[in-house]
């Protein structure tokens, strides 16, 4: 009997044992992401991307909607320790630094950058790498009667009275990318009379760039700040041209989405798994679903983005500027916006 229960113990020790060690592999084998809304959205890239790398890997993601880039570089920054984040998907190249400062991020110099043009590589630390860029442009509905602007400041015109969508640039990175078109085409002397003008022009200034494009499509307004991409995803997914992005001869802002891992991840090696895989294997599932350019020159895209128009100037934001002057730049924009 004695014999038995020592049996039995043994057993009872051993089964626990292994119960506790598989309860730690099946920790260590899971990350948390946070990613901007659309990522997470039904229609967004992480409802393909998440499945396919879970069943490559077996490594199993916690997917987390943190809100625009802006919203999800406060977040982190609030969180501080206590943030469970491994990895940050989508914090945008105008709006690094403030991720930078904190100094919230690993550098991780994936091998994957050898398929990257070079002027992508935005951050020389490796601290965010790109997984998509895009263009800003403007979108028309044009099905609506409304002329086409030829120009930012055609926009400013009253015929474009409560017909154009804008986005906020203190909690999105497209209305920041506006906000830093304006700065880096006009100049600090006269990127504000633009705002100053499209005050009356606008139907509502939308937290993000989401709840902007979602008032566009139901037809509120004519006019969204959005991509030169964005008709990509009406070929594809409604098989219209209805919406098309309208070029400015004078140039437009180029935008880069970076991935990073964050310095409290627990898990690092699965975290550099899941960053490369972004830059491989989900490519072109990101760059459809996002309607925006992959970063990897090896992917072949859809027919479709014969509809994305390239313009013929691109401005980017010197860091020096959206580093040290951001700042005053936003502070000026709230005094015009708000007297």
């Amino acid at each position: 009997m004695k014999k038995t229960l020592l049996l039995l113990l043994t057993m009872l020790l051993a089964f626990s044992l292994f119960a506790e060690g598989a309860t730690e592999q099946n920790s260590e084998n899971t990350i948390t992401v946070y990613a901007y809304d659309a990522f997470c959205g039904d229609w967004g890239p992480g409802a393909v991307v998440i499945p396919a790398f879970e069943e490559k890997t077996g490594i199993k993601v916690n997917l987390v909607s943190a809100g625009d880039a802006g919203e999800m570089v406060s977040r982190i920054i609030m969180e501080g320790d206590r943030c469970p984040a491994d990895v940050v998907i989508g914090i945008t190249d105008d709006m690094a630094y403030s991720a930078y400062e904190a100094d919230i991020l690993e550098p991780y110099e994936s091998p994957i950058i050898e398929t990257m043009a070079e002027h992508l590589l935005f951050d020389p630390s490796f601290r965010l790498l790109p997984f998509d860029y895009g263009v800003f442009s403007f979108v028309i509905d044009t099905e609506s009667d409304i002329p086409v602007p030829t120009s930012l400041w055609d926009l400013a015109d009253p015929i474009y009275k409560d017909k154009v969508i804008l986005i906020d640039p203190r909690t999105s990175s497209v209305g920041l990318g506006l906000l830093m078109w304006t700065y880096n085409q006009f100049g600090e002397d006269e990127y504000l009379q633009w705002w100053s003008q499209m005050r009356d022009n606008m139907l509502t200034m939308a937290e993000g760039w989401s709840s902007a494009y979602g008032l566009f499509t139901e037809g509120e307004a004519p006019l969204v700040i959005s991509y030169t991409t964005s008709p990509v995803y009406h070929v594809l997914n409604e098989d219209t041209t209805r919406y098309q992005a309208v070029i400015f001869e004078e140039g437009h802002q180029e935008t880069i989405e970076g991935i990073g891992i964050l310095k409290n991840s627990k898990n690092k090696e699965d975290a550099k798994t899941f960053v490369d895989f972004i830059l491989t294997d989900a490519q072109k599932d990101i760059a459809v679903l996002n309607s925006m350019y992959p970063v990897n020159s090896s992917i072949e895209l859809p027919d479709a983005y014969s509809y994305a128009p390239e313009p013929k100037i691109l401005f980017t934001s010197d860091s020096f500027v959206v580093e040290n002057q951001l700042e005053s730049i936003l502070n000026d924009w709230i005094e015009v916006m708000t007297n």
